[in-house]
């Protein structure tokens, strides 16, 4: 059964979805960009969130979430700021293109799950699930059909130079 996942057949389940994907992520950090964003509301909802509303209520924040997004990201609200859009988008364009695919789609579980953690489900728990879905079982065939088909290869000869030939790279693998 997942021998129908690896190759060219099952290359173009990835295509679907790493489309689909990527489209979620570029059309939301399009729209940051060019309408302006400001991660703070959010964050100080999130941090509200993680104090209990009454007592004996859970929070819907981990508090140790809340902590961090108090101590250290709203304090750099500038950096997440700039983060946030561009990493959305540039996200959506790598999945459309096809290009650091396994790479892209890690990038954007990440992304997911932080905003989950915040307390705002909306489609992250979908994207998240997906995103697993094409680096589980689509792993090296999610880029199959795109750029990676040609960048890898070359990346592979590009590290090899680098660390000795082949003959490094194998002994180092073993």
């Amino acid at each position: 059964m997942t021998e129908f996942f690896k190759g060219a057949k099952g290359s173009w389940i990835w295509l679907v979805i790493r489309l689909y994907v990527g489209y979620q992520w570029i059309n939301a950090g399009f729209h940051k960009l060019t309408d302006g964003f400001d991660a703070s509301g959010f964050m100080k909802g999130a941090i509200a969130k993680s104090v209990p509303a009454s007592p004996g209520a859970k929070p819907a924040v981990q508090a140790w979430w809340g902590s961090f997004l108090e101590s250290f990201a709203l304090p750099n609200i500038e950096l997440f700021n700039f983060l946030v859009p561009w990493g959305e988008f540039l996200v959506g364009l790598a999945l459309i293109l096809g290009f650091a695919s396994i790479f892209a789609a890690v990038m954007g579980m990440t992304m997911n799950m932080a905003f989950l953690l915040s307390g705002t489900v909306s489609t992250n728990a979908n994207l998240l699930a997906l995103q697993f879905i094409l680096v589980a079982l689509g792993g090296a065939y999610l880029g199959y059909i795109g750029v990676d088909y040609w960048f890898r290869p070359a990346y592979r000869k590009f590290v090899a130079k680098l660390t000795g030939g082949e003959g490094a790279t194998a002994k180092a693998a073993a």
